[in-house]
């Protein structure tokens, strides 16, 4: 029973002691938060309904976060340590709420899709808090943590400061390596600790933007990561394939199967036949056509397709002669589309479905382009190749400063846009270039753009790999810019008295970029 006490009371200390730093030391603590929710719903691909069990919700600040990033459509369950611990009224409303001494505790018995945890783990009792989580989760489960780095330096002076003034910080942190073999040695699969977030204090607000555009740069950059303010943690209870259910997201009835899907396909036949399911399962009712491109695949993509398209008519195979390419694939299945809506896309994006969600939102918004950001502030990107980075970071400052327009990550092949756009674009790039050609050529062209955020995670193997190469692609990337930036510059044929009309709507927190609609100019 001792011992019992003894871990709520090292629970409630951790509990209230970051609620307290949060409340009084950090001034983007509400802004961090939604990020950190943002970042908890794009890394488990969150579905309506799912269950959601937040450990130490102290005075709700991050229940709050999670609520809007859930759009209030998962049942939470959020559990405080501490005793009349006081929760916001319109948190609580909205919530079960629990007080426990133990976990499980009172919960022993019942099952979560997910648990989150922020700034919970200590030294002292890592291997104990990690069994009851595993207990607590259905199989397939996941937990998502986030953890204070040790290793930080603007940390490590404060705890100094604080033992100078016999005030010492009572936490016994982890370092990443240490919670990875935690983890791992409880059970737990699909483990990764990855260090995130170089937003921390001494930082004024009129720093934040430029920091959280950086961290996503640091935080994917070797040596420099190690001093990140946070580590996430995130790991799977087994079994890895979990139970996913199949309900339908039908929430704009003007979509009703206006859509098309365009999807170039190059030796996918592990991700083809799952991919379409799960869009006819959480779509369905929003699918014209799904258009499967298939590009000159040497394994059995081909036949796959042609199976698929046997038992639904929706599906309508498409197989391309030599020369190969994405580019050139991209543009005959959008050549070939008949929607209202044409959605662009990758075979690998079954994982991001769930998110796709705020493209159709977009649309009903008025936008004649939606973009998947892998680059705005709610975005998550772990893993992310260094170079990749850095090149597309380069990329897309310079586009910014030739094209006086302001703007994230348009070069994502994850695009939602009216036909008429696409009808529109004249797409020459054979290759990865031709990203960046369907999310330039509609901006200077004066249709409204925005961009959403989505997540990006390491490909797993069981996915395949990657087939775009950095030094081959990166050629053709800059002569869309400068071919556009040259015409647009001369006023030559479509882009004429087009070229510097600034956007008039913006909202940089979404990395929103609004344009006079070109059927206006017209």
């Amino acid at each position: 029973m001792q011992q019992d006490s003894s871990f709520r009371s090292a629970l409630a200390v951790r509990e209230q002691y970051r609620d307290d730093y949060w409340r009084k030391h950090d001034p983007i603590a509400e802004d961090r938060l939604l990020w950190r929710a943002q970042t908890f719903r794009h890394m488990v691909h969150l579905l309506p309904g799912q269950t959601i069990l937040e450990l130490g919700c102290g005075q709700g600040f991050f229940t709050r976060a999670l609520l809007r990033a859930s759009r209030e459509e998962n049942p939470i369950t959020a559990v405080t340590f501490q005793r009349d611990a006081r929760t916001a009224s319109d948190v609580e409303a909205k919530i079960e709420l629990l007080e426990i001494s133990d976990i499980p505790g009172s919960l022993s018995g019942r099952r979560f899709d997910y648990v989150v945890a922020m700034d919970l783990l200590d030294r002292s009792y890592g291997s104990r808090f990690f069994a009851a989580v595993k207990e607590l989760l259905a199989p397939g489960g996941e937990v998502v943590a986030y953890e204070s780095n040790p290793g930080n330096p603007i940390l490590r002076l404060r705890r100094l400061l604080l033992r100078l003034l016999r005030k010492p910080d009572p936490r016994h942190l982890l370092r990443r390596s240490q919670i990875y073999d935690l983890i791992s040695a409880v059970g737990f699969i699909s483990v990764y600790a990855v260090y995130n977030d170089f937003v921390f204090p001494p930082l004024t607000r009129r720093l934040i933007w430029l920091l959280r555009n950086l961290s996503i740069l640091l935080e994917n950059a070797p040596g420099v990561r190690r001093m990140a303010g946070s580590i996430l943690v995130h790991a799977q209870k087994p079994p890895e394939e979990k139970h996913v259910p199949g309900m339908p997201f039908f929430t704009h009835k003007s979509l009703r199967q206006a859509v098309s899907f365009v999807i170039p396909c190059h030796n996918e036949e592990m991700n083809i036949r799952l991919l379409v399911d799960r869009i006819l399962d959480l779509y369905g009712d929003y699918v014209h056509e799904i258009i499967l491109v298939n590009d000159g695949s040497s394994d059995g993509t081909a036949a796959i397709i042609e199976e698929i398209a046997k038992h639904d008519a929706r599906v309508k195979p498409m197989h391309r002669n030599p020369p190969s390419g994405v580019g050139r694939a991209l543009a005959e299945g959008l050549s070939q589309a008949s929607g209202l809506y044409v959605l662009s896309m990758d075979c690998d994006f079954q994982h991001l479905l769930p998110e796709f969600r705020d493209l159709f939102d977009g649309a009903l918004e008025g936008y004649d382009v939606v973009v998947g950001s892998r680059f705005s502030r709610h975005s998550v990107l772990l893993n992310y190749p260094f170079l990749k980075i850095v090149a597309n970071r380069g990329f897309h400052l310079l586009a910014r400063l030739l094209l006086l327009r302001n703007f994230r990550d348009l070069t994502n092949n994850l695009k939602l846009m009216r036909r008429e756009v696409v009808t529109d674009l004249q797409l020459r790039q054979p290759g990865f270039a031709v990203n960046a050609e369907t999310g330039l050529q509609p901006l200077i062209l004066g249709y409204r753009v925005k961009e959403v955020p989505i997540s990006w995670i390491n490909r797993s193997p069981g996915m395949g790999s990657s087939s775009f190469r950095l030094i081959r692609a990166g050629g053709g990337y800059w002569r869309v810019l400068l071919d556009i930036w040259f015409k647009q510059l001369c006023g030559t044929g479509r882009y004429r008295n087009l070229g510097r009309q600034p956007s008039h709507e913006q909202n940089s927190a979404e990395g929103t970029v609004a344009t006079s609609r070109r059927t206006q100019q017209r």
